[in-house]
């Protein structure tokens, strides 16, 4: 007889601690035209990270939202990348570009915050950024901007 174990418990029932935690950036609606009439589908962005320097991301499409978030989640945590953190901030400033976004990072003393917008700011707090300064530079599409 094979024993399954139920997603977060442990083996005697006590709650595991997953490894990442998660954060939907964005659930859209996108339709297809198909012979006879349009297909509509979900497509989710969601950002993982375990607040310690490792955060990854995720975009996938599926029939309803749950299949969808969990797509993506499964996607991000195949694609997890590591930053280096000194004194809870990036070491140097960043400049990435990704298509037509730029995203501008900048070090910060240490009680300044996050000051970022939109979806950069999850994506730092999942990453374990506490002190840093960003500006987003180009287009303001969700997805170029995690990307980048």
């Amino acid at each position: 007889m094979t024993a399954f174990k139920r997603q977060g418990r442990g083996r005697f029932g006590e709650a595991v601690k997953q490894e990442f935690d998660q954060k939907i950036i964005e659930i859209k609606r996108v339709t297809r035209v198909v012979a006879g009439g349009k297909r509509m589908r979900f497509r989710a962005l969601v950002v993982v990270g375990d607040r310690k320097g490792r955060f990854g991301m995720g975009v996938r499409k599926g029939v309803d939202v749950s299949e969808a978030m969990s797509k993506a989640v499964t996607a991000a945590k195949k694609h997890i990348k590591t930053i280096k953190l000194i004194n809870d901030t990036i070491p140097h400033e960043i400049k990435f570009k990704y298509k037509s976004s730029v995203v501008f990072l900048k070090p910060a003393m240490p009680g300044t915050g996050v000051i970022a917008g939109g979806a950069i700011r999850q994506v730092l707090d999942l990453a374990g950024v506490k002190n840093v300064l960003s500006k987003m530079l180009g287009s303001s599409n969700k997805v170029n901007n995690v990307m980048a």
